[in-house]
């Protein structure tokens, strides 16, 4: 299109959004809503393409920049639909026995040994902190006004984001804390925040299969190795906190250890391979290298 400013991001998410449009279209008579969801994917298109045709609008502009985060939020939630209605199987008896031929043990059973309500509570904060942690990068770069670096960021997360959605399609799984709870021997609690936060992503979550790759590892690590573009100590702080995240989803029972390998890995691959990505699809030198 002449005139049209795309970016690599735009380009990822009209092809995903298009992936998606044609998964549904496939399984139209079984996916809830078919026409709002049809309508809802035409015009999140379209809006795109209006940003990237108009971008000396200082609007458009705004939006260029920050419309991924409530699209990869919106395709988190579609996937809860969307995984049931094509009839995927559940791999979560498959996960458990991979992490109990590895372990020769559940992990997450094999960690009662640990229990305290101190470490329930510290954990379950920094797992419910992902997101923030993870917008915590963007908004930096926004506020320093390095946009080059911005857009980079924007786009590995996004890639990220929707790469694991992929995954969670093809290897469906709700976690331990559903399929291993009558191996459990005590609930777990804490002590002020731990309950409200867990139940908030029981919500947030529980209808999801979301654990194949650990987004929250994958994730994680995305941002830590972005934080490096906003300055030393924050890429030393978002190390730790990355390492208390993978700990997390395991103690937590919210993954299995099969997940988090798949998260390092898909992260590890992402981190390598990203740069040349977006240089490939036209991305200008941020920063990335």
């Amino acid at each position: 299109m002449a005139g049209a400013d795309w970016w690599p991001v735009d380009k990822v998410m009209l092809a995903y959004l298009g992936a998606v449009t044609v998964i549904e279209l496939a399984y139209w008579s079984s996916i809830p809503s078919p026409w709002a969801r049809l309508i809802t994917h035409l015009a999140a298109m379209l809006l795109v393409i209006l940003v990237a045709r108009f971008p000396a609008s200082r609007v458009s502009q705004t939006i260029h920049y920050w419309y991924p985060l409530p699209y990869v939020s919106y395709c988190y939630k579609e996937m809860a639909m969307l995984i049931p209605a094509v009839g995927r199987p559940d791999g979560d008896a498959a996960l458990a026995h991979l992490d109990f031929a590895v372990w020769g043990a559940n992990p997450t059973v094999w960690l009662e040994r640990f229990r305290s309500p101190l470490l329930a509570e510290a954990l379950e904060i920094v797992y419910s902190g992902f997101v923030p942690a993870v917008l915590l990068i963007a908004v930096l770069l926004w506020k320093q006004k390095r946009f080059d670096q911005f857009r980079y960021y924007a786009f590995l997360i996004a890639f990220g984001f929707l790469v694991s959605y992929a995954g969670y399609f093809l290897v469906p799984a709700r976690g331990p804390r559903f399929l291993l709870r009558p191996l459990q021997t005590y609930q777990l609690q804490g002590l002020w925040l731990y309950d409200w936060l867990a139940h908030t992503l029981d919500r947030i979550e529980s209808s999801h299969y979301d654990c194949f790759p650990s987004g929250h590892t994958e994730m994680t690590m995305l941002a830590w190795w972005g934080s490096r573009m906003v300055s030393l100590t924050l890429f030393r702080v978002m190390f730790a906190y990355t390492l208390g995240v993978i700990f997390a989803t395991v103690y937590l029972r919210y993954h299995y250890t099969v997940d988090v390998l798949a998260g390092v890995v898909v992260a590890g691959i992402l981190i390598i391979a990203a740069p040349r990505i977006y240089h490939g699809l036209g991305g200008r030198v941020g920063g990335e290298a």
